[in-house]
């Protein structure tokens, strides 16, 4: 794992403090103010960000889900086989995936898709080493189709790829500006987290990601960064340390 240099998480020196990052956006976030769907507005404003952080040196990877389009719970639930409706979300990932390709293009940045499910035609099959040396040569690499296995969500999916591609942190781009104790579009006394442990997410079931990948993050020692990714220019503000966001990590912060 690469040490992230000396700068603080919180620090507002506006340097970058990781090397390699990995971007987990859901597929609700692609919605834009559609019920369904992708909204390339929305696809084009992340690729800005993405561009942006690019820019500044960052090596970066993306993994997206395909709750926009597909969702395998919500199949599972109402009577598809779950394995067959996972897949069914996985393939949806993939045109999530192809679609932030185009718009990552279509501003100059080579962009490489990655699937876990092979399909030759339309993209790559996720090879370890491929991916490594891609991002090397200053490629964005999006991993599509999750892990290639049912049962397992694409935020375990960025938690596991960001332990193979030996990142630095893993981001969560969410629909709100951090961890919170409960719904803060249905709360108005939502309480906000600043910082976490590991432990303390899973111990008060906060649920920002699936415990699988809280475990993964921390058995890898990776950091969470959790963000709004519908506010322009988060990704590279928090990455600086001066965007708003809440960092989780194995501090030992008390507590639970």
């Amino acid at each position: 794992m690469t040490t992230p240099e000396t700068t603080s998480p919180g620090s507002s020196s506006g340097q970058l403090r990781y090397r390699r990052a990995l971007l987990k956006i859901s597929g609700e976030a692609l919605l834009g103010d559609g019920d369904y769907g992708v909204d390339f507005d929305t696809v084009r404003r992340i690729a800005q960000d993405v561009k942006a952080v690019h820019e500044l040196g960052m090596e970066v990877c993306l993994v997206i889900g395909g709750g926009n389009i597909f969702r395998g719970i919500s199949g599972a639930v109402v009577g598809m086989e779950r394995a067959s409706a996972d897949y069914m979300g996985m393939l949806a990932t993939v045109m999530n995936a192809l679609a932030m390709q185009s718009a990552l293009e279509g501003i100059e940045l080579p962009t490489r898709v990655l699937s876990a499910i092979p399909m030759d035609t339309v993209c790559e099959p996720y090879i370890r080493r491929r991916a490594m040396r891609h991002m090397e040569k200053g490629r964005i690499v999006i991993f599509a189709a999750g892990t290639g296995n049912p049962f397992f969500t694409t935020d375990t999916t960025a938690a596991l790829r960001a332990a193979e591609m030996e990142c630095d942190c893993l981001l969560k781009g969410t629909q709100v500006d951090g961890v919170y104790d409960k719904d803060p579009n249905q709360h108005d006394d939502a309480e906000r987290y600043d910082r976490l442990s590991y432990h303390q997410v899973l111990s008060r079931d906060l649920r920002v990601m699936d415990a699988a990948a809280i475990s993964l993050a921390r058995e890898n020692s990776i950091p969470i960064l959790v963000f709004s990714i519908h506010n322009d220019g988060a990704f590279a503000e928090v990455l600086q340390g001066r965007g708003r966001c809440t960092i989780i990590d194995d501090s030992d912060l008390g507590g639970d």
